[in-house]
Parts: structure tokens; sequence; C-alpha cells
């Protein structure tokens, strides 16, 4: 078969299987195999595959119609310029957390002395505020090891592990506590049972189930963050969360309990309460 034949027929089985715009998914999987840019793989429709290429992309297509994402299969993603390993080790980075980083910078001027990433992951919030402060002393921490070891590849292959440090931590319990940031970060797991029950298939099969559900309706991890982190802000800091759209009546309310200066709601691309800033005394 030629590849315009393979990129038809991967896009009929994907079509198949329900998965949404099978063309551009058959398209970047076939391309991956290849080890061809999108742009490449239209230069070469009429080239015939041989016998070790087919099998490759099969398998590659075969796993999408499992439903696992696109970014595993491939092993990477996209995130605010950066190119990241992405794996089942941790998330796959969202653009509502490129909006959160984007709003962050937006409201910090300059380059803040420290900053802090909450549940860091694939490290893709640590690197993002990296690059766009460099003066910055960046903090990421993680409970898990494999998040943090995936975490640390992902500032080698980028150029910044001697922007970041990393450290084993349940959000703020291995920080000293005379530790102070200007800025603290997080995306923590804020999905309820029944939301998590109701995610589609490939991130309620393949993506890490920790890093997404958590209890009491979500907001447990969103409630542990809030109580600690005025006594980790430096006076006028800054906190960053990303929340799930219904929890920001009762944070708004935990916030101002907590001692915060005050707290407000940030939409996400959608129109939906996404962010939750709270800033420092």
């Amino acid at each position: 078969m030629t590849v315009l034949e393979t990129i038809k027929r991967s896009t009929e089985f994907l079509e198949g299987k329900g998965i949404e715009s099978a063309r551009l998914q058959a398209e970047l999987l076939v391309s991956h195999a290849l080890a061809l840019t999108r742009m490449q793989l239209y230069l070469q429709f009429e080239k015939p595959l041989g016998p070790a290429e087919l099998d490759r992309i099969r398998e590659f297509i075969r796993r999408r119609g499992r439903r696992e994402p696109v970014q595993y299969i491939v092993g990477e993603t996209a995130f605010l310029g950066l190119r990241l390993k992405s794996d089942r080790r941790a998330l796959i980075p969202r653009p509502e957390t490129e909006l959160l980083v984007e709003t962050v910078v937006s409201l910090v001027p300059g380059s803040p002395a420290r900053a802090l990433d909450l549940g860091t992951g694939s490290g893709a919030i640590a690197l993002a505020l990296a690059a766009a402060w460099p003066a910055t002393e960046v903090l990421a921490v993680d409970a898990k090891p494999e998040a943090l070891e995936l975490a640390r590849e992902n500032a080698e292959a980028t150029g910044l592990a001697g922007r970041v440090r990393f450290l084993a931590s349940d959000w703020f319990s291995a920080l000293p506590e005379c530790a102070r940031f200007e800025v603290i970060v997080a995306n923590p797991p804020y999905l309820s049972a029944d939301e998590m029950a109701a995610a589609p298939a490939e991130v309620r099969e393949h993506e890490p189930v920790a890093a997404l559900r958590a209890g009491n309706e979500g907001r447990a991890d969103l409630e542990s963050i809030l109580a600690a982190a005025p006594g980790f802000l430096a006076p006028g800091g800054l906190l960053a969360l990303e929340t799930g759209p219904g929890h920001h009546a009762e944070l708004l309310r935990l916030a101002s309990g907590a001692g915060l200066l005050r707290a407000e709601s940030r939409c996400d691309l959608t129109g939906r309460d996404r962010f939750l800033l709270a800033w420092g005394r």
C-alpha cells in the first residue's frame, strides 16, 4: 500500500471506533511511524510502504482504536512552545493549564524570586514558568516518584534542568516551614467520582487516576492546598489553582477563611469558572 492508501484505511478504522478527527489522528500516527513531519508526509503520498513500516503503523492505529491517547502513543506533547515527553507516569498537559500559566505570567511583573509548582506531574507548569522567568528559582514537587522522574527527563530535554529543582513532597509536607514563594501554582486532582466515571475512555482508562480524582466532590486536594498555602506565600504572593467549574463558591469562601487578602475566579477558554487566584497578605 502507498502512504495515502494507508492513511485512508487508518482513517476508516478510527472512524469505525468512534474516534473524533480520525483523518488528522491517522496522519499524526502515520507520520510518527515513518519519522516524518506531516508536511513531509503529504509529499510522499504515492510512496509504497514496506512490511515493517505497515506493521508499525498498524500497531499505532490499533492502540488509538483502544482509546489510548495520541500523546502517549507518539510519546510527546507540546506545552507553551516546549516539547515534553508524555507517558502514563503523568497526566497529559491540557490547553486549560497553558492558560493558567499564561494568566500567572501576565499577573506577575518581571521575574519573581521563587515559584512553586505543586503536583508537577510531567513538569509542564514548572518548566513553562522557568522559560518565562529566567531569573526565578522554580521548585517543582510531586508525591509520585515516577512523575518526578518524568519531570526531570523533561527538564533535561528542554534545556531547563539547571533552572528547576525537584522535590518529593505530598503538597507542602516536605517543605521547610520557613519556605516562602512569590508564586504558588497547582493543577491538583479535581474530578469527583461521578465525573471520573463519565470521562472519556482516553482519560478514564489510560491516564493516572490519582492525578485526576479527588474526594469531597473533587475538592479535597484543593481544600488542603488552600488551607496550607497562606503559610508559604510571601507577602503579596500569588496562589493560582486550576479547579473544577462547580467548585468556586466553596473555594472562595475557604480562601477568605484561610486568611488570604483577596481571591477571585477566572474563566477558561469555554467561559467556565476554572481558575482560582488568591493573594497573600
